[in-house]
This record gives C-alpha cells, structure tokens and sequence, in this order.
C-alpha cells in the first residue's frame, strides 16, 4: 500500500516537474531557440558550397534560392 502512494507521488512529481520546465522553455526561449526573419536559427552552422568547398551562411543560401 505504502509503495503504491510512493510510485504515484514519484510519477505525479516527475509530470508536474516536466510540464512546468515545458511551459517555462515555451515562455521564455532561450536565444539559441530564436530565428531569423526567414526561419533561420541564429546559430546555424555555415554550409559548404558543393562545387568550391567555400563555407557559406545560411541566410546568405536562402537568399540566392529567393532570388533576393
């Protein structure tokens, strides 16, 4: 009887404990969450250029398939 008031208060506290970090995370993102304006994160790694290994920004990517 004991350990089953002992599992369903470990299990109760573990939910409670995870929807909480859930909410705060989608309240206050941390800056590695945020994105540019085209939906970039701000701290993606630069790509290689297939043809001259040249490292290239993202954002620099999108805008020569946009046409910008």
């Amino acid at each position: 009887m004991v350990m089953t008031w002992i599992t369903r208060f470990y299990v109760g506290t573990v939910s409670l404990v995870s929807l909480v970090a859930l909410i705060y995370i989608y309240a206050f993102p941390p800056s590695s969450m945020l994105t540019s304006r085209d939906g970039v994160p701000h701290f993606t790694p630069q790509i290689m250029h297939p043809e001259t290994g040249k490292a290239l920004d993202m954002g620099e990517l999108i805008r020569h398939y946009r046409g910008d």
